[in-house]
Order: C-alpha cells, then sequence, then structure tokens
C-alpha cells in the first residue's frame, strides 16, 4: 500500500472505531448506572428482611428511640447505608440496620471489574469490525487508483520511444549541420519533457532503496550547466567543495532538478541562483518572485502560478523524507527564496 493509502486506512479505522468506543462507552455507563441502583434495591431488601427475620449475617444492629430524624423503611446514605424498622409491640424504639459500606464498595468493584472485561471484549470486537470496514471502504478506491497508476505509467512507457527518437535524431542533424541554438531549445525542451516524465515516475513509485557514493561537486555542477543552457538569463554560482555524500544517485538528482529548474523559471529577469554547501547544509537561494505561502509548498497540486501541475515540490519533499535528507523553506515576496537541505544524515 502506498503511503496516502495506508494513511486513509488509518484514519477510517480510527475514526469508525472511536465512534464505536464512544457508542460502548455511553452503552456500559448506562448499565454500571442500572446495576448501582439494582444493588442498592438488594442492599434494602436485605435490610428489611434482616429486621423481619432477625437474620443479620454481615450487617449491624442497633435499637435507637423514634425521633423526627428517624423515619422508619427509607435508606440513609450517609457513610454506611442505614434504615430503620418498627419492632411490633414497641413504641417508643426501632430497629437501626447498618449495611457497611466496605461492603457496597466491594460489591461495585465487582461490578466494575465484570463491565470492564466485557467492554474490553466487545471493544476487541469493535477493532475487528473497524479493520474490516475500512478495508471495505477503501477497497474501490485502492482499486480505482491502481488502474488510473497503470494507465499513467502506460501513457509515460509509450512517451519513451517518440521521445528517444527524437532526441537521437537532433544529435544526428546537429552533428549534419554543426551546432545550432535552435536545435539546442529543442534539445533542451525535450529534457525538460523527460525531466517532467521522471517527476511522474518517482510520484508513482515507492521509497527507493539502492544508495551509492555521490560526489555532490560534481553533480551539482553537472545539473546546473543543463539549466544554464535552459535559462540563460539567470546566473548561476556554484561553492560547493568537493565533498560525497551516500544516497540514491537518481532520487537526488531529481531533488536537485525540481529546485534548480524552480530557481530558474520564477527568477526575475538577470536574476541569481546561489548554490552554497555549508557544514552539512546545501543551499539554494534565488532573486526571484517568492512565495506566498511557504507552508504550502509541500502540498500535492499547490501551486501559486499558472505553470507546471503543483506536483515538483511535493515529489522533493516526498524524496527527502524517503532519503532522511531535512528540508526548510524560506521565502519573501518580491525577494527570492532559499531552500535548505540538511545533509547530515547521508554524509559519505
Amino acid at each position: 500500500m502506498k503511503t496516502y493509502e495506508v494513511e486513509s486506512f488509518v484514519k477510517s479505522f480510527f475514526i469508525f472505531l472511536i465512534l464505536l468506543e464512544i457508542l460502548l462507552a455511553i452503552n456500559f455507563w448506562y448499565e454500571f448506572r442500572v446495576k448501582k441502583i439494582e444493588l442498592e434495591k438488594k442492599i434494602e431488601i436485605e435490610m428489611k428482611l434482616c429486621a423481619y427475620t432477625v437474620q443479620c449475617e454481615g450487617l449491624k444492629t442497633d435499637f435507637v428511640d423514634k425521633g423526627k430524624d428517624t423515619e422508619e423503611n427509607i435508606l440513609y446514605k450517609d457513610n454506611d447505608f442505614i434504615s430503620y424498622f418498627a419492632l411490633p409491640n414497641v413504641k417508643k424504639s426501632l430497629m437501626k440496620v447498618v449495611y457497611p459500606r466496605t461492603k457496597y464498595e466491594a460489591h461495585i468493584q465487582e461490578i466494575k471489574v465484570l463491565l470492564e472485561k466485557r467492554f474490553l471484549l466487545y471493544s476487541l470486537v469493535a477493532a475487528l469490525i473497524s479493520f474490516l470496514f475500512s478495508i471495505y471502504a477503501l477497497l474501490p478506491l485502492h482499486r480505482a487508483l491502481r488502474l488510473n497508476e497503470e494507465f499513467v505509467k502506460d501513457i509515460l512507457h509509450d512517451f519513451n520511444t517518440p521521445l528517444t527518437s527524437m532526441k537521437i535524431n537532433f544529435q544526428l542533424f546537429k552533428k549534419e549541420i554543426g551546432p545550432n541554438p535552435k536545435i539546442q531549445r529543442v534539445e533542451n525542451n525535450i529534457e525538460t519533457i523527460l525531466s517532467l516524465q521522471n517527476n511522474l515516475q518517482v510520484f508513482l513509485q515507492e521509497a527507493r532503496t539502492q544508495v551509492e557514493y555521490v560526489e555532490l561537486q560534481t553533480l551539482t555542477r553537472e545539473r546546473v550547466s543543463y539549466f544554464q543552457v535552459l535559462y540563460s538569463d539567470v546566473a548561476y554560482h556554484i561553492d560547493v567543495p568537493a565533498v560525497k555524500i551516500v544516497t540514491n544517485r537518481d532520487a537526488f538528482i531529481r531533488i536537485l532538478d525540481n529546485l534548480l529548474s524552480n530557481a530558474g523559471k520564477y527568477n526575475k529577469t538577470s536574476g541569481e541562483v546561489f548554490i552554497v554547501f555549508s557544514g552539512t547544509i546545501l543551499s539554494i537561494k534565488d532573486t526571484g518572485k517568492g512565495i506566498e505561502e511557504p507552508s504550502k509548498v509541500f502540498r500535492r497540486y499547490y501551486k501559486e502560478q499558472e505553470r507546471g501541475i503543483g506536483i515538483g515540490m511535493h515529489i522533493v519533499k516526498k524524496l527527502c523524507d524517503e532519503m532522511h535528507i531535512g528540508i526548510e523553506v524560506k521565502s519573501q515576496v518580491h525577494q527570492g527564496t532559499e531552500i535548505r537541505l540538511d545533509l547530515s544524515r547521508i554524509m559519505g
């Protein structure tokens, strides 16, 4: 299951489980109240039997004078339970029957233990029901997403043949007529389409686990030289020493390409891009338009410009999380944007 599918499943499971648990809690609270009332009625009956049969095992008895505060056949709840009963042929005295609070608390504890065991059993049943319900509810969505992903993968695969053919033919054509800026621009556009295709493939793929040593300075210069041709009016400045990182090369290229592309695409005329590595932080800073809401920049399909489809930075965040790279965005509108990558966990 993909990350977003797991997230949907977990949310559905817990929402349904919480609702069932609330209903169970209300039901058991009501049942506890009913059993408590039933216990008090049993206590009252037991005290009456004690008064009439003088069989008072576990109860305390005494004789008191009749008074205004000693009304007959009423259950008084003080510390202990107390009732007063009239005696045959005795007019001035009442029989006082005391039901100890400790005995009452022991019965209450028995009721609680019984209800807790039943609540735990019912909770396990509710968890199973929630699990099955979540699977049942998400199964059609899972199938639809799989069909959609397979369709996109097929389309991306079909793109490979014409794009590769165009690229090869332009290279042959360039050899025949020599360097030509128009051909170079077309080749760059083809590379842009291939880059977008790679982004979509990354979007559909799971985490990459294959890692290797990557020379950061060399890789950075390679990717910057590519974007310098695409954005010839933007000046790229590189200050990256010869250090090595241990990561998935293709995935790290996708991160760099998205960040360098955005730095050039959304820069101002004759703008600048600064790529600086200091300590363990790789910083890519531009002098462009800036981002109005930096906190939303990693959301899927979020974009502030008409260009693009809004998945580039989402893919960057996804890859950074998978590769244990910290990422931070700082931006001011009309001032520029700085992306900081913390490479401390992948330093060679």
